[in-house]
């Protein structure tokens, strides 16, 4: 999370203020602890803002092409409870989702469905894929994004039910069937789901728990290996793991609890659904080794799957959703494998189509 060192000190005057260190029963640490308390809960606040001030964005940027909603829904029950007796223990987690309809649509018809969870460990889906929507609009997908448990913008109660690689997973899932009962346009048979990096791992394990729901995936530089990732990674990053809300534990206290959330542990649950998987060698997020290790072991398993290994294109994670040249051509050929499956009524065939369908302009 964000640190934001001038509401530190904002928070040290504010406690100066209210005679705090006047209070000499209190020591230094739980002085310290009631200021950090007091700032994760301003940065939560912060979250909270930036994501509303998103919210209005999305209108500016899709707003001409898309009927753009916020529906309110659940998954399971949280993985573990503090307090498992407790009054709403064991309840069913509810979340937002974002629904993104084309406004050029026949209400008469049906039309096909891609699932589009967003990435980060802890993160939102936010206008950083505001093309991507105006492309998929383009072509009337109808769009259907879940800010499952973990996301951010939502206080803190609801990043502390993270469940990475686990009934995160249930949650797109849930965001999938909600479209399918409540929106007779959707094409139940003809339902997709793409990703990038955690959104990648989430495409993968939802084609591997749920092989009958999803006709087509596309993962982006997928986390797939979260034993390796613990490695290479920041000890910051390992912590948003192994925080007591979380896992709980370390990669090494636990290796097999961190190897049942990595698709490249799961591939033997793969059954086929069509699949298409890109990597670059200059990711500087997502390693290549982790994709490579997911590969690698599709192929052990005897699997058949699409896949590219890009070779230092610019952009590192996120070459493939820039708005460069190459980026667009890239996409032209997500889309291409995407429409074997799903068949939308207006296909994007060309860089010119993209740009016509993202960029605003003929």
């Amino acid at each position: 999370m964000k640190k934001v060192n001038f509401l530190f000190l904002l928070l040290i005057a504010s406690f100066l203020n209210s005679n705090i260190f006047a209070q000499t029963e209190e020591t230094k640490d739980k002085i310290i602890e009631k200021l950090n308390d007091q700032l994760e809960y301003l940065n939560h606040r912060l979250d909270r803002i930036e994501k509303i001030s998103d919210d209005i964005l999305w209108y500016n940027k899709v707003g001409d092409v898309a009927y753009i909603d916020k529906v309110y829904i659940y998954g399971p029950p949280k993985w573990k409870e503090e307090n498992p007796t407790a009054q709403g223990a064991g309840n069913p987690v509810k979340f937002w989702t974002y629904t993104f309809i084309p406004k050029d649509i026949d209400p008469s018809k049906k039309y096909p469905l891609i699932v589009l969870p967003h990435g980060g460990v802890h993160a939102d889906f936010t206008t950083y894929y505001a093309h991507i929507i105006r492309e998929l609009m383009a072509q009337q997908y109808i769009v259907v994004a879940a800010e499952y448990r973990g996301s951010t913008g939502y206080r803190k109660d609801h990043y502390e039910k993270i469940d990475y690689g686990g009934l995160e997973i249930e949650d797109v899932d849930a965001s999938r069937q909600f479209m399918i009962d409540n929106y007779e346009i959707v094409d139940q048979n003809r339902v997709g789901i793409i990703g990038w990096s955690h959104g990648g791992l989430l495409a993968l394990m939802n084609i591997f728990d749920h092989p009958e729901s999803y006709k087509v995936a596309f993962a982006g530089v997928p986390v797939s290996d979260l034993v390796a990732r613990m490695g290479y990674q920041t000890q910051g990053y390992r912590d948003l793991y192994s925080a007591e809300y979380h896992i709980g534990k370390t990669a090494f206290e636990d290796v097999n609890e961190y190897r049942r959330r990595s698709p490249a542990w799961n591939t033997h649950k793969y059954k086929g659904t069509p699949l298409l998987i890109h990597t670059n060698t200059i990711d500087d997020d997502v390693n290549v080794l982790e994709v490579e290790h997911l590969i690698k072991s599709l192929k052990a398993e005897g699997k058949n799957f699409d896949y590219e290994i890009f070779q230092a294109v610019p952009g590192g994670h996120s070459f493939d959703r820039m708005d460069t040249k190459q980026a667009r051509e890239i996409r032209v050929k997500i889309y291409k494998f995407l429409d074997q499956q799903l068949n939308p009524p207006k296909k994007i065939n060309s860089v010119r189509d993209l740009e016509k369908a993202a960029y605003k302009y003929n």
